[in-house]
């Protein structure tokens, strides 16, 4: 009788102890190279940051835009946005935001319109490094219309005026005597690194209060956030960069869940649905991620067309797909994703084509040498570096499979890895790669790769080094038609400037595609309310959704 009636109050108990769960430790492969939620974009700091800041804008789960931290989208409907003429005499428009009543800091100052213009001022100045470049360009003036709400201008008219992007308000009261210091030094000087657990910088409804280099981030409810009270009271974000340890940690609870957006390879996590059964929940979100290799368009063999078709006619890629991630990732002619509204069905493609790869490189000037790797007239092998994210399991498979595709075509790969936050920070960041750079690009829906293919985003030390051409690729038309797609207002004129867009990167190759990701999502039973995007915008900006039960 006494057994039975402890068993039956376990039994009773236990739907009561899952509700008081209030903690959650999730496991990412990555760790973010800096805290500035304007310096450099990676994928571990955008899901960090979810969690601890808010942009007035983002895309929600179904695709739709969405305010985040302002009270309604503007439109030309409801007045909030109108045309106007600059003072240039271009075409321009205004467009009005207001922040949410109630919105703080951490250290419980109101977050205000200083907060907006210390972001655009800090954005309009070069030297200042914020990226993407463009959206401080076109944002000429900014208003302060009152401590809620801002105008800003643009000098061109674009189909998405309403978004705003990763503009967002910036901590004037602590950011602002820094930046005026020292533009060009401020991004190694930002509280948002040095001070990275001060409340004062965060406004969601979590805040950062501890940080292990490298290893681990700690959030704790945000006590002055206003919105939806979040279910767990910590959450701790733990790196680990190699892909069979984090499986690892999550089997033995030391992880509860893996983040789709930076966790398990896709195969690893199909095999592990097999082996653990129900004991997790499994989710395999297609999305907007573009996998694929940067090369460096200075490069004495990479300049030449033929030798990157080359490699893009040596490399089976739909045998890659098949053999390591089950045929679930579709083969990429170009950045633009079948998912995406303004994806071309009869862009180029490129099929795998050994013979006529050899005769590529034939035409280019390589031949073989005793070795099978090519030579030029010179005498110099076609050797070329190859990088990409160390300890990705999947990333690393990839680059075994195409080192040795290649060598049958007559091209050595030359494997060196690094640490993502080495190589996103540094190595990409300011163009130190040598050859090629294998990584991901996650886009928001219909979003325009100025960033990426404009020759006016070669990252450089006049600009700080933004900007996301790493590969330093130019093409006159490419740049007409990254900078003048999203000033085109009529979706059947938009759409075939997409597709003229498409057909210069099958093309020209700007970097070789390869396929699109599908994010494997891995949660305990209890978890409730997340969903992933499957685009740019993080899960995390809805954090306070997230529940046990």
């Amino acid at each position: 009788m006494r057994l039975a009636a402890v068993a039956l109050a376990v039994a009773l108990a236990a739907p009561a102890a899952a509700q008081t769960r209030d903690t959650l430790t999730i496991g990412i492969t990555q760790y973010p190279s800096t805290f500035h939620p304007n310096i450099e974009n990676m994928a571990a700091k955008s899901y960090v940051l979810g969690f601890a800041r808010r942009p007035l804008t983002a895309y929600d789960a179904d695709w739709r835009l969405a305010c985040l931290t302002c009270e309604t989208l503007p439109s030309i409907e409801n007045g909030l946005a109108e045309r106007e003429t600059t003072p240039e005499g271009k075409a321009g428009i205004r467009v009005t935001y207001r922040l949410i009543e109630g919105l703080r800091w951490g250290d419980g100052t109101p977050v205000s319109s200083e907060d907006l213009r210390f972001a655009w001022e800090a954005g309009r100045d070069a030297a200042t490094g914020f990226g993407p470049a463009e959206f401080y360009r076109s944002a000429y003036e900014l208003i302060v219309v009152d401590p809620r709400t801002v105008t800003l201008r643009f000098d061109r008219v674009t189909f998405e005026y309403a978004s705003m992007g990763d503009f967002q308000p910036l901590p004037a009261h602590i950011e602002r005597a820094r930046w005026q210091a020292d533009p060009r030094a401020y991004r190694t000087r930002t509280a948002y690194d040095t001070e990275t657990t001060n409340p004062a910088l965060w406004n969601g409804p979590y805040r950062i209060t501890g940080v292990q280099p490298g290893a681990s981030v700690t959030l704790d409810r945000n006590p002055a956030w206003n919105g939806a009270a979040p279910a767990f009271r910590r959450i701790t974000i733990r790196t680990v960069e190699n892909t069979p340890a984090l499986e690892a940690q999550l089997l033995a609870g030391q992880v509860d869940m893996v983040a789709g957006e930076l966790g398990l390879p896709l195969e690893q996590a199909i095999a592990l649905e097999r082996r653990t059964g129900n004991r997790f929940r499994f989710l395999y979100q297609p999305g907007l991620i573009y996998e694929h290799m940067d090369l460096r368009h200075d490069h004495p063999a990479l300049g030449d067309i033929r030798v990157r078709r080359a490699l893009l006619m040596a490399t089976d890629r739909a045998q890659i797909s098949e053999r390591l991630f089950a045929g679930r990732q579709p083969v990429a002619h170009s950045s633009v994703n079948p998912l995406d509204p303004m994806f071309d069905p009869d862009v180029r493609q490129t099929r795998f084509d050994l013979a006529a790869a050899r005769a590529l490189l034939d035409e280019a000037g390589w031949t073989p040498g005793p070795d099978g790797i090519r030579r030029n007239a010179a005498g110099e092998r076609l050797s070329l570096e190859f990088m990409t994210t160390a300890g990705n399991r999947a990333r690393e498979q990839v680059q075994q499979v195409l080192q040795g595709m290649w060598r049958v075509a007559g091209i050595e790969a030359r494997i060196r890895n690094e640490p993502p936050r080495v190589f996103f920070a540094e190595t990409l960041s300011r163009r130190r790669f040598q050859g090629l750079a294998l990584f991901a690009w996650i886009s928001a829906p219909e979003s325009v790769p100025r960033s990426s293919l404009n020759s006016d985003e070669i990252p450089r030390e006049a600009t700080n080094w933004s900007g996301q051409n790493f590969g330093g690729y130019r093409n006159a038309e490419m740049d007409v038609l990254t900078q003048t797609i999203p000033e085109q207002l009529d979706v059947p004129q938009r759409r075939a400037m997409w597709r003229r867009l498409q057909a210069i990167y099958a093309e020209d190759l700007p970097s070789i595609p390869l396929w699109f990701r599908a994010d494997a999502h891995v949660w305990p039973q209890w978890l409730d309310g997340v969903r992933p995007t499957g685009h740019l915008n993080v899960s995390t900006l809805w954090a306070e959704e997230w529940r046990a039960r």
